[in-house]
């Protein structure tokens, strides 16, 4: 790391790496304990938990006939990086603390890597029992270094019910400060009910928000008693159009993004920054490009289907009439001769939803709205090599003339960061470059960060290492 900046920089999204034969053995031992030996039988026969690393089945085991044949996504291989500081820094916490310096970072917020895994076991009893052992045990490894590092608690989200209990275990009774959520897979009712052999490959996202089995407002609740803000770290690598049975690059490129973009839509158009103005979610390693379009789509849809304005499109308000006189004036002699047709076709009924206003649960009522529910709401992880972030300031380009609060996001402990000490400069280059001010660099490295979580959580980053500089922040903004 080459620059030196007046302020701190804050890491939004570093990650860590872990043993996990370790980790399995510490399940292990808690089912034991907890559950007797028939618990643990469900620990050892689980796919997610059976050999060395998590999920290192299906793909990974399979022929290239048989991945071709069930058509599985290629995932993830050679995922971390082979420089031997940086691999070790992603699996010791005392190495990674003793170089934040030199990677010209004064503190990190870490989420897990093959941890995430854990909201997906099926099995409810093992799934909670995982993921409270996971948090435990790297809640305690980090909590010496917490001045400087902040790890990240899983929250398994398949009912609002268990998410609220791993929420109050994480926080309230290991003191963690941040959370991460990511989707939920749920299989289609019909092929679940009728050919259930098959409804893994027939499954529709979770997306906590509009179209929900649950009402999810419990957890969104909880959150905000608890003063945390939420970070959804999801990926739809597998989903969708990012299905090759061949190609890891393929199925990641815009699979960040593309999970962001469908938890942020739902959630929004659902109300619940409306009803919960306090919460702040955090959407990570997606970048902001999907962000800045997608609150332009946003607004350019409401101004044309939202609220009153829908019944503008009100078929009634077309003048067949006038309609099927342009018909007789510019019609084709094949639409002339049967201009009964014609008129039978544009007479015909339209269908229509039941309710007209997609926007009902969030209560727009002008564009202004968009600022207070979305812009202010909402933050977005970019990593320091995207250009892309740049978009963030445009005012000229998003709607209301806003900034998105992007966060500097390193993504250190995968592959994607060959060098951990260059990460830093290769953000600034942004400012270096001309397409970013030295203040917009400084809203994207500190400012942003610090607002995510101390808007419910005023002491977040009391007794840390940048906790002077953010009351100095404070005082001003206030």
């Amino acid at each position: 790391m080459t620059h030196e900046f007046p302020h701190p920089v804050i890491d939004a999204d570093g990650h860590l790496q872990e043993f996990t034969n370790l980790l399995r053995n510490d399940i292990l031992a808690e089912a034991l304990e907890t559950g007797g030996p028939s618990l643990a039988a469900r620990v050892e026969r689980n796919p997610a938990l059976t050999i060395d690393e998590f999920m290192r089945t299906g793909w990974y085991v399979m022929t290239e006939e048989e991945r071709r044949d069930q058509w599985i996504p290629c995932p993830a291989w050679w995922g971390q990086p082979v420089v031997t500081v940086d691999r070790a820094a992603s699996y010791l916490p005392a190495f990674l603390y003793q170089r934040l310096d030199e990677l010209g970072i004064d503190l990190t917020v870490l989420y897990p890597s093959l941890g995430l895994t854990l909201g997906f076991i099926d099995d409810p009893d093992v799934r909670r029992l995982a993921c409270r052992v996971y948090n435990r045990t790297y809640g305690a490894m980090y909590e010496p270094y917490g001045d400087r590092m902040i790890p990240v608690a899983v929250i398994p989200m398949v009912t609002p019910d268990e998410a609220v209990d791993a929420l109050d275990c994480a926080v309230g009774e290991l003191g963690f400060k941040a959370i991460v959520i990511h989707h939920v897979r749920r299989p289609v009712p019909l092929v679940e009910r009728e050919g259930p052999q098959f409804a893994r490959y027939a499954q529709r996202l979770e997306t906590y928000g509009i179209d929900s089995d649950y009402d999810y407002d419990l957890f969104w609740a909880r959150c905000a008693q608890l003063g945390v803000a939420v970070g959804v770290h999801a990926s739809e690598q597998s989903w969708g159009s990012r299905r090759s049975p061949t190609r890891y690059a393929y199925n990641h490129i815009g699979a960040f993004a593309a999970a962001a973009d469908s938890i942020c839509k739902s959630i929004f158009m659902d109300g619940v920054t409306r009803r919960f103005p306090e919460l702040n979610f955090a959407f990570l390693e997606g970048g902001v490009g999907w962000a800045c379009t997608q609150l332009s789509d946003l607004v350019g849809h409401w101004e044309k289907r939202g609220g009153a304005h829908v019944e503008a499109l009100n078929p009634e308000h077309l003048d067949v009439d006038g309609l099927l006189e342009l018909v007789d004036a510019y019609g084709t002699d094949a639409m002339k001769a049967n201009r009964g047709l014609v008129e039978e076709f544009f007479r015909r009924p339209e269908h229509r939803a039941n309710e007209l206003d997609d926007w009902r649960r969030c209560k727009i009522s002008s564009r202004s709205d968009f600022k207070d529910l979305f812009v202010d709401r909402f933050y977005f992880g970019c990593e320091a090599d995207d250009p892309i972030n740049a978009w963030a300031f445009h005012t000229e380009l998003n709607p209301l003339g806003e900034k998105l609060k992007i966060l500097f996001s390193s993504d250190i402990g995968h592959w994607d960061v060959p060098d951990m000490a260059r990460i830093v400069d290769e953000a600034f280059e942004l400012v270096e470059h001309g397409l970013i001010t030295e203040g917009d660099f400084r809203a994207y490295v500190f400012t942003n960060p610090v607002d995510l979580y101390v808007q419910g959580r005023p002491d977040f980053f009391a007794g840390t290492h940048v906790a002077g500089a953010v009351d100095a922040h404070r005082a001003t903004a206030a």
